[in-house]
């Protein structure tokens, strides 16, 4: 496969601290490009102007963590779900609250604007999705048919159609005005994250964990092409505009796909991590990424990016020359969405919801009026961006000074960007070297920072060290700069110990390999329980919960004491991959545990079924004891919180 083109075309433009707290969501407006809002674990939703230090608007209202954002195509309503399950909705330029909308038994996963009418879609982890009247505070309909967490939803351009993504592998279609399921998209091996609508053709895109990108043809209910291979998990895809490529925000860089047929046309390193937004305004796509209680936003020059034409790289190795793959048509291979002149109508209400669902007691009114406020914490913004609302473009203004480039880039290739163009005045410039250092990150309320109770997965520096610590003090303003040799020597001072933990562990990783290779698994783990080293053994589980096919009953018995110790670990990627392997086990087993452990005796002797009996009462003793932790720790915050309530949910049965 041949090595892709990278082009130079990409820029951090600031880095934000949104909350007091963790984010745990944030959606950017794609009508302007220019407005961002986050939700925290401080239960608060936060407005910005991107590429400005202070905080527009702060909304509050919600008691829990705010786990899904999403603002409405003209940026004047922002819908919020919370972690208790319940969904409010901000008017902007009024400045208040405008309905609270109570359902859901589980966290909001996931939200969705009409784009015509005033109704908003929820998806929820208790799998189940509903559309809202938010005039009438009610709940339209509900549709049923996930299994599991609902993780992402979408209207189709035309306002008929809804596509949801879930945990458990498949993408649906819902027919608003039937109020009825259309179709069911298979094929996705891990859980879905995102699905998008071609903004012109009857065309569906969905991204997921299994690292693949699949489109779907929504005439013939097909698959179209897919294309794998995906550095990670598939968070965020957008469609240009135009509909000519879609952009996939993969780990530390931007792809651009075409689909029929499914190839490559460009690849753009950029240094945004795990991105959670993009948007397209003025040929330029902003991408927006967030960890702990940091945003930072990036820019892409869409000018200088291959968005059709020749090939850059063939990420499905197809074997055709690439001379003989038809470029992508001007004309549209399918139907066009036909989009409505006016607002929409009201979808058909098939199933009558209870009066409690349908409306709220008008004594919640004045309620959410009491707990809810919008404090707008930057006047002049506030007025530039939400008033007037009737005449002009209620966007962010045009801003033609050009945005300073970070120290830590690349002076190369930061000369190697094009200057731009008065005409592209309304867009992000690119960066000028001449300006001095950005100013700090200013956040809203500062908070000392402390040593967090779980250490997180990814960090760019160790918990509580500095590289500088170890670097000798430079008196020579000359010898500012330590050649790479001196700086690793002493580096490598004082750090004997170091080296012996990674050396010891180095070889148990040996041992353990030694024993995979054989074909054993179940000696494998037992291997590396033996060894009474954590991080052997969360290495063995992140290969082992790849594949669900490798785990038995006999494994179970001696992976669960294990998992006890991931759980109450304060690293996060311990935690992360004990909720993994836990989950697997009882998807799997929890279902045949319960029934043979539940199975009159048999007549005779069976040594087999004695065996299988012993393993199913040793595991179903092991979950008994996870599962008074998993639920202690359901009422966490953010990720970790999500992940302990679905697990104990499926731990239900053994209560």
């Amino acid at each position: 496969m041949a090595t892709p083109v990278v082009t130079k075309t990409a820029w951090k433009l600031q880095e934000i601290v949104a909350h007091a707290s963790n984010v745990s969501s944030l959606v950017l407006g794609k009508a302007s490009g220019r407005l961002l809002a986050t939700g925290g674990d401080d239960c608060r939703v936060n407005l910005w102007s991107i590429n400005k230090p202070n905080c527009i608007m702060s909304l509050t209202g919600h008691t829990s963590p705010v786990e899904s954002v999403r603002l409405n195509t003209p940026e004047e309503l922002i819908v919020a779900g919370s972690q208790s399950g319940s969904i409010r909705v901000w008017d902007l330029e009024a400045a208040k609250i405008l309905r609270t909308l109570m359902g859901h038994k589980a966290n909001i996963c996931s939200l969705d604007f009409h784009p015509y009418g005033e109704f908003v879609a929820s998806g929820s982890q208790d799998t189940n999705i509903k559309l809202w009247d938010i005039r009438r505070k009610g709940c339209v309909f509900r549709y049923k048919g996930h299994t599991q967490a609902v993780r992402c939803l979408r209207f189709s351009p035309d306002g008929k159609w809804l596509a949801s993504a879930a945990d458990d592998h498949t993408v649906k279609l819902w027919d608003l005005t039937a109020g009825k399921m259309m179709s069911e998209f298979p094929g996705h091996t891990g859980p879905v994250n995102v699905v998008e609508f071609h903004p012109n053709e009857y065309l569906l895109a969905s991204g997921s964990s299994d690292r693949t990108i699949r489109f779907w043809d929504l005439e013939k209910f097909q698959v179209v092409s897919c294309i794998e291979g995906e550095p990670g998990p598939v968070r965020s895809v957008l469609f240009n505009p135009d509909g000519c490529c879609l952009y996939s925000g993969c780990q530390d860089s931007l792809r651009v796909y075409g689909w029929e047929p499914e190839r490559c046309f460009d690849v753009v390193v950029v240094s945004w991590g795990k991105v959670a937004d993009l948007a397209v305004c003025n040929d330029q796509l902003i991408g927006v990424a967030f960890s702990q209680s940091n945003v930072s936003s990036y820019v892409v020059d869409l000018t200088r990016v291959t968005r059709t034409g020749t090939v850059a790289q063939d990420p499905v190795q197809d074997s055709r020359p690439l001379a003989q793959q038809p470029a992508h048509p001007s004309a549209p291979l399918r139907r066009i969405y036909e989009r409505p002149g006016t607002a929409c109508s009201k979808p058909q209400r098939v199933k009558q919801n209870s009066e409690s669902e349908r409306r709220s007691p008008s004594s919640e009114d004045d309620r959410d009026e009491r707990e809810s406020r919008a404090e707008i914490q930057n006047a002049e913004e506030y007025n530039e961006i939400f008033q007037p609302k009737n005449s002009i473009s209620r966007t962010p203004p045009r801003r033609s000074e050009p945005f300073p480039a970070p120290p830590e880039d690349d002076m190369v290739s930061a000369k190697e960007v094009a200057k731009p163009s008065p005409a592209m005045d309304s867009q992000f410039p690119v960066p000028n070297l001449e300006v001095p250092p950005r100013p700090p990150a200013v956040s809203p309320t500062p908070v000392p920072k402390a040593e967090p109770a779980i250490i997180p997965a990814t960090r760019n520096e160790p918990i509580g060290l500095k590289a500088s610590d170890f670097l000798p003090a430079v008196k020579i303003p000359q010898q500012a700069e330590l050649v790479d040799e001196d700086a690793m020597s002493q580096i490598r001072k004082g750090h004997d110990t170091m080296c012996v933990v990674l050396t010891s562990r180095h070889k148990n990783l040996d041992t353990v390999r030694a024993v995979w290779t054989t074909g054993d698994i179940k000696t494998s783990v037992d291997s590396a329980v033996a060894i009474n080293d954590l991080s052997v053994v969360v290495d063995l589980l992140n290969i082992v919960n790849q594949k669900a096919s490798l785990w038995k009953l006999d494994l179970c018995t001696t992976v669960l004491p294990q998992i006890e110790k991931l759980l109450q670990s304060k690293y996060e990627s311990y935690v992360q991959t004990g909720c993994t392997s836990l989950k697997l086990i009882l998807q799997r087993f929890l279902p045949l545990i319960t029934d043979i452990l539940a199975a009159p005796p048999s007549v005779g002797v069976d040594i087999s079924r004695e065996e299988r009996l012993h393993k199913c009462r040793l595991c179903y003793r092991q979950l008994k004891s996870i599962s008074g932790l998993v639920k202690s720790k359901s009422g966490l915050s953010g990720r970790h919180g999500s992940a302990f309530r679905e697990l104990h949910l499926l731990m239900a049965s053994l209560d």
